[in-house]
């Protein structure tokens, strides 16, 4: 093992000199309220409950709280009710923006190429049957019957399915998971008994774990498509909606429409740093006045052109419109699945709004006007054959035909935008999952949970969009690359909710298979036809999902290499206890939090500090910042506390949990809780200690505790173990218990005061500043992957004590080279 010495000096400032200044009196005085707070609350619950779970509480029975009221029933179910349509309004500006303005490129893109050698009232029925069938099968039957009823406590998306996954089956392949995290509020798995086809595919998982690593990848495989969909919805959008302009300025030269939907590009992706809050009230109004008006068109075009359209419902145009066109048919499909384009998008935002508020929304509004539109337009179709690569805006009334383009327009940004904060949104699950480089997250509401801004994502997507948008110039070539990624998404969601089905609801196995086949055949016939279309646009999802996916894959690979690394040379328990309290080295006045990846053990970065500078603080606390396979972690349930060897050696542990729609830099003030939660720890220990036996402790220890040793490294006394773990929920309900009854203890007043009192000399910040290299026994495509493409990464994404939000006065850096 090789290490580079590279130690940055830091003067450990007086506490009125730290950013968070904090005196012993107020320490005192915070404790004290702590302590006071946790006996009001030991009286109603022993942990507060997260935000999120209170929101679904409320949600699951939101008549409890109105009869507390006084409300009655009627009232009750009207407020219920009234609140539903709210939120079913709200969401039509979020969820349905990409949804909505499908129509503008749909026909357009299914009659291109070959095909429009057939422009015959058969084969624009045929199409309309197909937009028809798929819009209510996919989108209606599929996603709003199905789909949105596998969230994750109230998430959706990609991520949500597979994280069910993770924590019913085992499948996580995140490091330093442990059993205490299963007793998290947001961790809870249904109660249900297995069946024999659950436990089976199960235990083929449990016997098979280089499936788990194929599942990740089939999950990131989605996940890098959908990504595609952030470059080309805007593009598509924006490019079709202006490109109606040329219906009435007909000597519009085509490059002024490129330049003017460039500049909307350019305005759009440049203020998406005020976050979405700032303009979502005009998106509800937005979306609404589209909707009602490509549907009032649509009634006015089959009243006035052709009345007969309905009878293009039934399936048999289809089939005839497959044996007409035989192989031109079967590839125009791949523009038709642009008719349900943001159907992904419905249920990744499923967080932001409840699933009755999406299903009403799409049922009662999106589902009739989007359907009605098709129609219209394909009634005006069947008298106009030759309007058909310009037929939306053939199809607008001339006196409504501005006021429907300034719709259209905003529509197509509005679309955009949700495509764009959903990418965010994704990158950010992606970190948290250890499978995209760190990038700096901007939480842009105080107010809206979940909305972020990623710096880099941003201007990375509005140049590949320029790109998109300068390099193609043709909306059909751009349909036929979202085409595919769009079909890979929905693919990858069908096949993970047949394995929900079996593993999380415990359904039979003949149900899973039914729907995978059903819906799977639908989603691969369109895969098949926009394959097909590769060389015509659709090599870019192909390209961009393969860059994406070798980042992902690699940083994946790379950093699961260095916790490999980390478990390898931890140092031994035995070796630190053998060393005695002062761990053989001067011990000075003040607080080291030691930073690592690791969740038990002692890291080798502690060790090779030592080694060079014989010298550490009166209190170590080994802090690990890990992620678990929850949406969110509440806040009293964040902090993980642990004494490490026996009390004199003066070293605890804590980790610093946090779930996959977590930001990981909220600013809050992490030193006072972290000391606030040790001195809890401390008293709470202290006082069963000194209130049960040795008999009734150990009960104590495996009810009230969460115990773990480090299995690697036993040593044989139990005093040295690294026990009674807490989170701040069970150190305040125990708190609260024992408050009224606290014995003085002189012993336990010394230890709290020392740590309040190392609190006031001061709190430095250790970090690892790792570099990784290929062993020289490593193939070339190993030392390729790991000293050119991952050092590449790791040197320009954020450094750990930016994303860990370090104060860089009190900051040292332990310079190491991990050789994987």
């Amino acid at each position: 093992m090789h290490f580079a010495t590279s130690l940055v000096h830091t003067q450990h400032l007086p506490l009125h000199h730290l950013p968070l200044p904090l005196s012993l009196h107020s320490l005192l005085s915070l404790y004290s309220l702590n302590l006071f707070y946790s006996f009001s609350l030991s009286k109603s619950q022993s942990c507060w409950p997260s935000l999120s779970h209170t929101r679904r509480q409320k949600t699951m029975n939101p008549s409890a709280e109105f009869v507390e009221q006084g409300m009655s029933p009627q009232n009750v179910k009207r407020a219920s009710c009234m609140s539903v349509i709210t939120l079913a309004y709200q969401s039509l500006g979020v969820v349905y923006g990409d949804l909505s303005t499908s129509p503008l490129y749909v026909y357009k893109t299914t009659f291109s190429g070959k095909l429009s050698l057939h422009e015959d009232d058969e084969e624009i029925y045929g199409v309309l049957s197909f937009i028809f069938w798929t819009f209510t099968l996919i989108a209606l039957v599929k996603y709003i019957f199905f789909v949105m009823s596998a969230d994750d406590s109230g998430e959706g998306g990609t991520f949500a399915l597979y994280s069910l996954l993770c924590r019913h089956a085992k499948l996580s392949i995140l490091p330093n998971q442990q059993a205490t995290d299963e007793k998290l509020s947001t961790y809870a798995t249904e109660a249900s008994a297995d069946t024999w086809q659950s436990s089976a595919l199960k235990s083929f998982f449990e016997k098979h774990p280089r499936f788990h690593k194929v599942l990740l990848i089939f999950v990131l495989l989605g996940t890098c498509m959908a990504i595609g969909d952030g470059v080309l919805t805007p593009a598509i959008s924006v490019l079709s909606a202006v490109s109606g302009v040329k219906v009435k300025i007909t000597g519009l030269h085509e490059n002024y429409v490129v330049i003017i939907s460039c500049v909307i590009l350019v305005g759009l992706f440049s203020l998406q740093h005020h976050g979405t809050n700032r303009v979502a009230f005009m998106f509800a109004p937005i979306v609404t006045a589209w909707l009602l008006c490509i549907s009032s068109i649509g009634i006015y075009n089959i009243f006035r052109w052709n009345q007969h359209v309905f009878c293009a419902i039934s399936p048999i145009y289809m089939l005839k419109f497959l044996k007409n066109t035989g192989t031109e048919g079967w590839v125009s499909l791949g523009g038709v699945v642009l008719s349900i384009t943001g159907v992904e998008t419905m249920f990744a935002d499923l967080g932001h709004f409840s699933s009755s508020s999406i299903k009403v929304a799409f049922t009662f509004v999106v589902y009739p006007c989007l359907i009605l539109a098709y129609m219209g337009e394909a009634a005006f179709l069947s008298k106009h054959h030759e309007d058909i690569q310009r037929s939306f805006y053939k199809a607008i009334p001339e006196s409504v035909f501005w006021p429907v383009f300034i719709v259209a327009t905003f529509a197509a940004v509005v679309g955009s935008q949700a495509v764009i904060s959903a990418t965010f949104s994704m990158i950010s699950q992606c970190c948290a999952l250890n499978c995209f480089p760190r990038v700096k997250i901007v939480h842009t509401s105080s107010k809206i949970y979940g909305q972020i801004y990623i710096p880099e994502v941003n201007w990375m997507l509005m140049c590949l969009c320029l790109a998109v948008t300068i390099g193609l110039r043709d909306t059909n070539m751009m349909g036929h690359a979202y085409g595919l990624a769009v079909t890979t998404v929905m693919f990858v969601t069908t096949c993970l909710m047949a394995l929900v089905m079996i593993i999380v609801w415990k359904k039979k196995i003949l149900t899973a298979v039914a729907f995978l086949l059903f819906f799977g055949s639908i989603e691969l016939l369109y895969i098949s036809a926009s394959v097909y279309k590769v060389p015509e646009g659709g090599w870019i999802p192909l390209v961009l999902s393969l860059i994406f996916m070798a980042v992902m894959y690699l940083w994946n690979y790379g950093t699961m290499k260095k916790h490999q690394f980390d478990v390898e040379n931890k140092v031994s328990m035995n070796r630190i206890v053998s060393l005695g309290p002062s761990l053989g080295m001067v011990r000075v006045p003040g607080i080291g939090l030691v930073y690592s990846n690791l969740a038990i053990g002692v890291p080798a970065v502690f060790g090779h500090f030592v080694t060079n500078l014989p010298a550490f603080h009166q209190v170590l606390v080994f802090v690990c910042v890990k992620s678990v396979q929850v949406p969110r972690v509440s806040e009293n349930e964040r902090l993980l506390i642990s004494r490490v060897g026996p009390k004199e050696y003066g070293m605890f542990r804590c980790i610093v949990r946090y779930g996959y729609k977590d930001l990981q830099q909220e600013n809050y003030d992490f030193e006072n809780r972290l000391v606030s939660g040790i001195v809890q720890f401390v008293e709470t220990e202290e006082e069963s200690a000194s209130k049960l036996t040795s008999e009734s402790f150990r009960e104590f220890e495996s009810t009230a505790f969460k115990g773990f040793v480090d299995s690697d490294h036993p040593y044989t006394s139990s005093s040295h173990k690294e026990k009674m773990v807490q989170s701040t929920c069970d150190i305040q309900a125990e708190v609260a218990k024992t408050g009224s009854e606290r014995p003085e203890n002189t012993q336990l007043k010394q230890e709290s005061l020392r740590i309040l009192e190392a609190k006031e000399s001061g709190v430095a910040y250790i970090l690892g500043h790792s570099h990784a290299k290929a062993k020289k026994s490593s193939s070339i495509i190993k030392k390729f992957a790991i000293d050119v493409v991952y050092t590449f990464l790791s040197k320009n994404s954020r450094e750990p004590d930016v994303v860990l939000n370090v104060p860089h006065t009190s900051l040292l850096e332990v310079g190491m080279i991990y050789y994987v």
